[in-house]
C-alpha cells in the first residue's frame, strides 16, 4: 500500500506501459501497411486483433489481480509486451507480426487491467489516473517527434513499445503480491442486480460505437495526412504530438472544471463537437484543416471521456456498471481500426468521417438522456447540490414539499450562522462507585 500523499509512480508507469500501444496507433497502423506486404484494410486489421487481444485480457483479468498478485500479473504481462512487439518489431513475414503483435497486445492489456484495478484503490484515484494520462501523452508525443527519423519500416513504433514495457519492469517490484482469501461480501442492498438497470443497459450498449468511431478515425488518422493532405511524416509526427498536448490540457480542464455544468452538458454537447472534428480532420486537404481537427479532436476526447467514466462510476457505488461500461467500450476500440480502414478504403475518407459523425450524433442522443436522467440539472448559482448530482431545490420540490419552504432554483444563498451547544452536564458520581470512571457516559435524561 502507499501512503496517502506518495505518488504511486511504479502504477503511473505501468499505465503508461499498458496504454502506449493505443496511442501509438496511427504510426503502427500506417507503417505495417508501408513497410509490409500489407493493403490498408488488412493493416486496420492487425490494429484490430491488436486491440482486442489487449480488451480480452481486461475482460479475463479484471476481477483476478488481487488472488493472483498485482506484482506477478503485472510482470507477466510486461514480458509478454517485451517478447510480442520486440519480435513483431524484429519479424519480416506478416504471420510473424500479426502473431506478436496479438501478444503485444494481451500483455498490454494486462498491464493496464493491473494499473487500473491498484489505481482505483488508491486514496486519490483521479491524482494517480491523470499522472498516467499525462505520462503516456508525453511518451507518445516523443515518439511521434523520434520515430520518422529514424527510417522506414515498420519496426521503430513497435521497438519503442517493447522498450518501455522493458524499463518499467524493474518498478514493479513495489506492487503488492496476491492478497489472502477473504470471505465474499454479502450486497447491503440485498441483491445482485445492479441498480439504475435501465440506465446502465443503455450506456453500456452506446459505449461501444463512441469508442468506435474515435478509434476508427484514430486508426487511419496517419494515412489521412499522408495521403489526402499530402504531409510528410515528420510533419504528421508534429501534428500528433501537438494533439496529444491538447489532450493533456483536456485532462487537466476536465479536473479543474469538475461538476459545475453537471454530465448532461459535457457529454452530449462535447460528442456534438467532436462530431464536428471527426469530419473536418477526415475532409482535410492541407495542413490547416487536418492539424485544427486533430487537435481540436484530441483536446475534447478526454473531457467527455472522464465524464463518461464517471457517469458509470455513479451508476453503482460497487462499481459493477463501471467495469461493464469499460468492458464494452474495449470491444469498440478494438474494432475502430477496421472500421475506419473499410470505410476510408470503399467510399473514402470524406465520406467516412460523415458517416463518423452522424453516428456520433445518434449515440449522443441516449447518453445524453442517461446523464439527464440520473445526474439531474446542471449546477446553478445558488443552488445546493447533492452528492447524487441533483441540485437539493430540485429533488425537494418534486418530493412534495410545502410551498414557500424550498427556495426557488437560483436564489441567493442563505447565510451559515455557526450555533454553539454547550456540552451536556456529567452526573455526579454515585457514594457507591467506586471503581472510576464509566467507560462510557451516561446520556441525559436516560435510565441508571
Amino acid at each position: 500500500m502507499f501512503a496517502p500523499r506518495t505518488t504511486p509512480w511504479p502504477l503511473v508507469a505501468l499505465f503508461t506501459a499498458g496504454y502506449l500501444a493505443p496511442y501509438l496507433l496511427p504510426t503502427v497502423v500506417g507503417r505495417l501497411d508501408s513497410g509490409l506486404p500489407l493493403t490498408a484494410t488488412e493493416a486496420g486489421a492487425v490494429g484490430s486483433a491488436l486491440l482486442l487481444s489487449s480488451a480480452s485480457a481486461g475482460f479475463a483479468l479484471a476481477s483476478r489481480v488481487e488472488r493472483i498478485g498485482a506484482r506477478l500479473l503485472a510482470r507477466t504481462g510486461l514480458a509478454l509486451a517485451v517478447l510480442g512487439y520486440g519480435g513483431a518489431a524484429l519479424a519480416a513475414s506478416v504471420p510473424a507480426v500479426v502473431a506478436g503483435a496479438v501478444l503485444g497486445g494481451f500483455g498490454s492489456g494486462t498491464a493496464t487491467a493491473v494499473a487500473a484495478t491498484r489505481i482505483a484503490a488508491q486514496p486519490d484515484p483521479h491524482r494517480a489516473s491523470t499522472l498516467g494520462l499525462l505520462g503516456v501523452s508525453a511518451l507518445a508525443g516523443a515518439v511521434y517527434l523520434t520515430v520518422p527519423h529514424l527510417g522506414a519500416g515498420h519496426g521503430q513504433p513497435l521497438a519503442a513499445i517493447a522498450l518501455t514495457a522493458l524499463v518499467v519492469w524493474p518498478l514493479t517490484a513495489r506492487l503488492p503480491g496476491p492478497a489472502p482469501t477473504a470471505p465474499a461480501r454479502r450486497d447491503p442492498a440485498g441483491g445482485t442486480r445492479p441498480p439504475h438497470l435501465r440506465s446502465g443497459l443503455v450506456l453500456a450498449a452506446a459505449m461501444p460505437c463512441w469508442s468506435l468511431v474515435q478509434n476508427s478515425l484514430w486508426g487511419v488518422s496517419g494515412r489521412i495526412g499522408l495521403t489526402q493532405a499530402h504531409l510528410t511524416e515528420a510533419t504528421v509526427g508534429v501534428i500528433f504530438a501537438v494533439a496529444l498536448g491538447a489532450g493533456l490540457l483536456g485532462v487537466l480542464g476536465a479536473g479543474a472544471l469538475g461538476a459545475r455544468l453537471g454530465r448532461a452538458l459535457p457529454i452530449g454537447g462535447g460528442t456534438v463537437l467532436i462530431a464536428g472534428c471527426v469530419v473536418l480532420s477526415a475532409s482535410a486537404t492541407g495542413p490547416a484543416t487536418f492539424a485544427a481537427g486533430e487537435i481540436a479532436w484530441n483536446a475534447l476526447y478526454p473531457i467527455v471521456l472522464s465524464y463518461l467514466i464517471g457517469l458509470a462510476a455513479s451508476l453503482d457505488p460497487r462499481g459493477r456498471w463501471a467495469v461493464l461500461v469499460g468492458s464494452t467500450s474495449s470491444l469498440g476500440t478494438a474494432a475502430g481500426p477496421l472500421t475506419g480502414s473499410l470505410l476510408s478504403a470503399h467510399a473514402g475518407f470524406p465520406v467516412m468521417g460523415w458517416v463518423l459523425g452522424a453516428a456520433l450524433l445518434v449515440v449522443a442522443v441516449p447518453m445524453t438522456a442517461v446523464a439527464l436522467h440520473t445526474s439531474g440539472r446542471p449546477l446553478l448559482p445558488g443552488t445546493v447540490r447533492r452528492r447524487g448530482g441533483t441540485p437539493t431545490a430540485v429533488v425537494a420540490a418534486a418530493t412534495g414539499a410545502r410551498a414557500g419552504s424550498v427556495p426557488p432554483v437560483g436564489a441567493p444563498e442563505q447565510p451559515v450562522v455557526e450555533i454553539e451547544v454547550d456540552a451536556p452536564p456529567v452526573p455526579a458520581r454515585r457514594a457507591f462507585d467506586t471503581a472510576g470512571p464509566r467507560p462510557t457516559a451516561t446520556a441525559p435524561g436516560s435510565a441508571d
